[in-house]
């Protein structure tokens, strides 16, 4: 009886033990977004992370606050450049050593900062020509301060793609081809990856008739859409590859995506937009990029992605742009999926 006793006792430890492996290893990041009145103070957000094992989180720009709270967090960290800056940026590269030296420099002796964002969603658009420069300005400071640990990217929508269906036929608009051509050939050399943002939920609401939800949602159980020898049967990873295929047809085939944003709307859009249909496709999604089957064109590849976002935020838009969030400001989840 006592050996089967502590056969008992070690099998529900090893059980134990796997679960919070399980958990601890949770491969998902999320974005730290800071448009509310009402949100809880940086290190009570940080603690949130942890109970949830979060361990990778996007900063819009380098709020101090927000990366003060993250030392010592064991958290990896993107930091963003905001898009007003990058004019002034673009034209000095002393402009771009100071920002360093502000912004990211105090906090690397407990902080782990892996990439700094060129801009965000800023390409098509009047800003869009400053990306390039200062990513190089950028890749000069991070050399010379010994710093390239540190990747260097810029934010996408999907507006940059003129065709997007099918993947394989995957393009740039004209307006956007010649920039990202330029960009994707300073990505290769660095070997740095291109970011992307992602939302089967905005085709899905613009076009119900033709997307089908269980495509949108992770939950179709079969193939939905045939593209040559490529099956698909949701729609997140349809969008990845649309991307790489318009990446390819610039020379930028050997370049990889990190998805800095994806999500669904718990509320804002009527029957659209449900906590129950937001938790699952974020639940879907984090078990999607756990199990590491890439995408049908870059089968196996882990697509590092990110939740948008941590808190329903009261200073967005009114509407769906509110209602992003995993969290309420209480810290009480919208809807259960941790």
């Amino acid at each position: 009886m006592a050996l089967l006793g502590i056969a008992l006792v070690l099998s529900a430890v090893s059980i134990i033990h796997n679960q919070i492996a399980h958990v601890a290893a949770t491969e998902i990041g999320i974005n730290y977004g800071l448009l509310g009145n009402d949100l809880p103070p940086p290190p009570e957000v940080v603690q949130l992370y942890k109970s949830v094992n979060i361990n990778k989180v996007r900063l819009f720009d380098p709020n101090a606050p927000a990366l003060n709270a993250l030392r010592g967090s064991n958290i990896s960290v993107i930091v963003g450049i905001r898009n007003e800056d990058l004019a002034g940026l673009a034209a000095s590269q002393d402009a771009v050593n100071a920002w360093v030296a502000t912004n990211i420099e105090p906090y690397l002796v407990d902080t782990l900062i892996t990439y700094i964002t060129v801009g965000n969603e800023v390409i098509p658009g009047a800003i869009g020509p400053n990306v390039l420069p200062v990513m190089q300005l950028l890749r000069t400071t991070l050399q010379t301060k010994n710093l390239l640990g540190i990747k260097v990217s810029t934010v996408l929508p999907a507006n940059v793609l003129g065709v997007s269906f099918p993947p394989s036929a995957g393009a740039f608009t004209p307006e956007t081809a010649p920039i990202l051509r330029g960009i994707l050939e300073f990505l290769t050399a660095q070997g740095w990856p291109l970011m992307i943002n992602v939302y089967p939920y905005f085709a899905y609401a613009a076009d119900p008739v033709n997307v089908r939800l269980d495509y949108a949602q992770f939950t179709a159980t079969g193939v939905v859409v045939q593209d040559g020898p490529f099956g698909y049967t949701n729609l997140f990873d349809a969008i990845v590859d649309a991307f790489i295929s318009a990446m390819e047809k610039e020379n930028g085939g050997n370049v990889s995506v990190v998805v800095s944003e994806t999500g669904w709307p718990s509320a804002g859009n009527g029957e659209f937009t449900t906590p129950a249909l937001a938790g699952t496709y974020n639940g879907n999604l984090i078990k999607h990029i756990e199990a590491k089957v890439g995408t049908p064109k870059r089968p196996g590849a882990f697509i590092d992605s990110y939740i948008f976002a941590t808190f329903n935020e009261n200073q967005k838009p009114p509407g769906v742009e509110q209602n992003f969030g995993l969290f309420f400001p209480s810290k009480a989840p919208v809807y259960p999926i941790f």
